[in-house]
C-alpha cells in the first residue's frame, strides 16, 4: 500500500508538496506495518501513475475520468479493488430486493405465516425449510355479554375435519397400546382442554369456505387462553415445509434457491418469446412470399390463365415465365381461375404492408436484447394486471403458541421404591417434632428406595443403566395413596436398560455424576431435563462399566437444605480414599465423560465418589456377606486429601465398599 502525506497545514497546489512514499502491508488486524524502504523506481511509477507531480486540477480531471473508465480504485478494507468488490456484492444487494418482492408464500386458504423475516429469507435462499403458520380467527358478541371464537382461514394443508377430530380425540381419549388405563397426561390435557372449551361445530357453506365456531365454557375465561389452548394442541398451528424443487433448463430436477428459480424462469421466458417470435416471422416471410407472387402475376392475370389452361406442365410455365419460385407457382396453381380473375391489387398491397410491419418489429424483437427485455416486461405486467388477485396469507411474525399447565407450588414428599414405583405426598416430614419416622407401605418384594422432598413444580430424574437420563414433572407423579405407579409407564425406557437411580429436586440443583472407570463430572439438573419421554443420553458409559450413584453437590430443596459442597472424596472397591476440592472438576451441561477422579489399579474400580462438606458414609459387604457401613468425618477425610488424579490412600475398614454417600 502507498501512503502519502503531506504538509503539516494540509495539502494545496505548489511545488512545495512533500510527498513519501512507503512500501507497507496490512495485517489481519487492518493496522499497516513498514516492510522496507521503497526503491527510487516504484516512488517515480507511482507518481507517474497517479499524475502526483501534476497540478491538483489535473489530478482531479484525471480521477474523474478513471471512474468513467472503472477505475475506482483499490479498497485496502477488502483487500481489492473497488470495482470489482462493488460488482461481487450485488448479487447478495438483488437478493435482498427480491426478498422485499416476495415476502413469503400466499396460500390458497390464507392463514398466517408466523416465521420470521429472517427465516423465511433462509428458506427462500436454501431452497428447503419450514415456516410456521396458523389459522385466523375473529371474535364474535353474543347477547348477555357472551362471545365466541370463530375460525375463518386455516394454514395450509389443514382442514376444518382435521381439528374436529384432534378436538374429540383430546376431550375424548382412547388408552394407548399395553396400558391399562388413560396416563396422566391424557387425564390432564382433557381436563385442561374442557375448562375452556364447551363446544366446537364446523358452519362452513358456500357463503363462507371455512367458519369453525368454537364455545367456550364460561365467559370469565379470557380470549388469549382459550386461543392459546387451541393453538397449543391442535392443528390451528402447524408447519409448512418448502421444497423449491424445480426441473430447470438443464432438464433435471434440482433444489435451488428463489433467486436460482426466477433467473432460470426468465431466461426461459425469454426463449419463449424468442422461438414463438421467430415462429411467427416465419410464417409472415412465407405469406409475404406468396403475397409477392401474386401481386407479381396480377397485372398478366390473363398470361396466367392463358399458361394454365394450355401448358402440358403450368408450373415449369410458370416460373419460366414470370420468374416464381416452386412454392408462388404452387399458391398460384391451387387457387381456381375464378378467384385468381377476382385478385385486387388493393387488398394484396394492404396485407403486404401489415405483414411487413410485423416482419420488421419480429426482427426488432429478435435482434435487439433490450426491446425483448422491454417486451418480456410488458408481458409479464399485463399477466399481473389480469390474473393478479390480493394477498390471502398475512405475514407477521409471532411466538410459537405455548400453554404452560399451571401448577400450584406447594411441597411435596416423592416416594421411590427399589422397584421403580413412585408417588408424591403433599407436605413435608417435622423434624422438630418427636414423632417416628414415616413407614411406607410396598408391594410384597418391593421396599423403599429413597424420599425427597421436593415441591411440586420440581423435576424426577431417573438414571438409567446406560447413561441416559429419564425426567418426569414432579405434578404428574401419582397421589400419595397406594403403591403409586411404576415410573415406566411415564417414560419410554430404551430396550435392555434398567433404572438404577433417582433424584427429585428443582432444576437448579447440581449433581456430581461418575462411572466406575474413575471419571465423573458436574452437571446442572436443568441440564438433564427433556421435553422427551425417552429421555436423553447424558453420561458416557462404555462397555464394562457401571454408573455410580450421582451425588447432591448444591440443592436448595426440603425443610433442611443441604449447603453447597466443598470437596469431592472418592472410594474404589478395594478401599482406596481419595479427597480433593469440588473447585478442581467442571460442570459439563451438556455431559460426557468427564475428568479422571482417582487413579485406579489394573483390577480396581471406583465404588462410587460424593460431594460434601463435613462427612460421607461407605456402604459395602463385609465377611459372610454381612452388609457394613462407616461414617468418615472430615478429619479422617482431610488425611486422604491430594490432588485430583492421585491414587488416594488405603483405608483400613474392614469391608469392601460399594457406595459412598454425602451425610453432611
Amino acid at each position: 500500500m502507498l501512503v502519502l502525506l503531506g504538509p503539516p497545514g494540509g495539502w494545496h497546489e505548489g511545488p512545495d508538496v512533500v510527498l513519501r512514499i512507503d512500501r507497507t502491508a496490512y495485517l489481519p488486524s487492518g493496522r499497516p506495518s513498514v516492510t522496507g524502504e521503497p526503491s527510487q523506481e516504484l516512488i517515480d511509477a507511482t507518481i507517474e501513475r497517479y499524475g502526483l507531480d501534476e497540478p491538483l486540477s489535473a489530478q482531479y480531471r484525471q480521477w474523474v475520468a478513471s471512474l468513467v473508465e472503472g477505475d475506482w480504485g483499490y479498497s485496502p478494507t477488502w483487500r481489492e479493488p473497488v470495482l470489482e468488490g462493488l460488482l461481487r456484492r450485488v448479487p447478495a444487494t438483488l437478493e435482498l430486493a427480491l426478498f422485499a418482492l416476495v415476502p413469503g408464500p400466499d396460500y390458497p386458504g390464507g392463514g398466517q405465516i408466523i416465521s420470521s423475516a429472517t427465516e423465511i429469507a433462509e428458506a427462500y435462499r436454501s431452497g428447503r425449510g419450514s415456516l410456521k403458520c396458523r389459522a385466523r380467527w375473529k371474535i364474535e358478541e353474543l347477547a348477555r355479554g357472551q362471545w365466541q371464537l370463530v375460525v375463518t382461514e386455516l394454514p395450509p394443508g389443514v382442514s376444518t375435519q382435521r381439528v374436529l377430530e384432534e378436538i374429540e380425540e383430546i376431550t375424548n381419549p382412547k388408552i394407548k397400546t399395553g396400558k391399562k388405563a388413560l396416563s396422566l397426561e391424557q387425564n390432564q390435557l382433557k381436563a385442561t382442554l374442557l375448562s375452556v372449551l364447551d363446544g366446537v361445530r364446523d358452519e362452513s357453506s358456500k357463503d363462507a369456505a371455512v367458519r369453525l365456531v368454537c364455545e367456550l365454557k364460561t365467559s370469565k375465561i379470557g380470549q388469549q387462553e382459550l386461543i392459546n389452548t387451541l393453538l397449543a394442541h391442535t392443528s390451528l398451528e402447524t408447519s409448512s415445509p418448502i421444497n423449491l424443487t424445480m426441473i430447470g433448463l438443464d432438464g433435471r430436477p434440482t433444489q435451488k434457491s428463489l433467486r436460482q428459480m426466477f433467473t432460470e424462469w426468465i431466461a426461459f421466458r425469454q426463449t419463449t418469446i424468442v422461438r414463438r417470435s421467430q415462429h411467427r416471422l416465419n410464417k409472415v416471410l412465407d405469406r409475404i412470399h406468396i403475397l409477392e407472387g401474386r401481386a407479381l402475376v396480377l397485372l398478366n392475370i390473363d398470361e396466367v390463365i392463358a399458361i394454365i389452361r394450355q401448358a402440358d406442365d403450368p408450373k415449369v410455365a410458370l416460373i419460366a415465365r414470370f420468374h416464381l419460385s416452386e412454392r408462388q407457382a404452387e399458391d398460384i396453381l391451387d387457387i381456381r381461375l375464378r378467384q385468381l380473375a377476382r385478385l385486387e391489387a388493393i387488398k394484396i398491397e394492404q396485407e403486404l404492408a401489415g405483414l411487413r410491419g410485423e416482419q420488421q418489429k419480429l426482427d426488432e424483437i429478435l435482434g435487439s436484447p433490450a426491446t425483448l427485455r422491454r417486451l418480456m416486461i410488458k408481458e409479464i405486467e399485463l399477466d399481473a394486471k389480469t390474473f393478479a388477485d390480493p394477498r390471502r396469507t398475512l405475514i407477521q411474525a409471532e411466538k410459537k403458541a405455548v400453554l404452560d399447565i399451571k401448577v400450584v407450588d406447594e411441597p411435596v414428599t416423592v416416594v421411590v421404591s427399589q422397584m421403580g414405583w413412585v408417588r408424591a405426598q403433599k407436605g413435608w416430614r417435622d423434624r422438630a417434632a418427636a414423632t417416628p419416622p414415616v413407614e411406607y407401605t410396598f408391594k410384597a418384594g418391593d421396599a423403599l428406595y429413597r424420599t425427597f422432598e421436593c415441591r411440586t413444580v420440581d423435576t424426577l430424574l431417573a438414571f438409567g443403566s446406560n447413561g441416559r437420563v429419564y425426567s418426569v414433572p414432579v405434578s404428574l407423579l401419582p397421589g400419595g395413596r397406594g403403591d403409586g405407579e411404576p415410573i415406566t409407564s411415564l417414560i419410554e425406557l430404551e430396550a435392555g436398560t434398567q433404572l438404577l437411580y433417582y433424584f427429585a429436586g428443582p432444576v437448579s440443583a447440581s449433581l456430581l455424576l461418575s462411572g466406575s472407570a474413575g471419571y465423573g463430572f458436574i452437571a446442572p439438573v436443568e441440564a438433564m431435563v427433556s421435553k422427551y419421554k425417552a429421555g436423553k443420553s447424558f453420561v458416557t458409559v462404555n462397555e464394562g462399566e457401571t454408573l455410580c450413584a450421582p451425588s447432591v453437590v448444591v440443592c436448595e430443596a426440603g425443610a433442611a437444605p443441604q449447603l453447597a459442597a466443598t470437596h469431592v472424596a472418592c472410594a474404589s472397591t478395594l478401599g482406596r480414599i481419595l479427597t480433593f476440592g469440588i473447585s478442581e472438576l467442571k460442570t459439563m451441561a451438556n455431559g460426557g465423560r468427564g475428568l479422571l477422579l482417582i487413579d485406579l489399579e489394573a483390577k480396581d474400580t471406583l465404588a462410587g465418589a460424593a460431594a460434601y462438606t463435613r462427612s460421607v458414609r461407605i456402604d459395602g459387604i463385609g465377611r459372610g456377606g454381612k452388609a457394613r457401613d462407616e461414617t468418615l468425618e472430615i478429619r479422617s477425610l482431610n488425611n486422604a486429601r491430594a490432588v485430583r488424579a492421585r491414587k488416594g490412600k488405603l483405608a483400613d475398614l474392614g469391608f469392601k465398599p460399594a457406595s459412598i454417600t454425602r451425610v453432611e
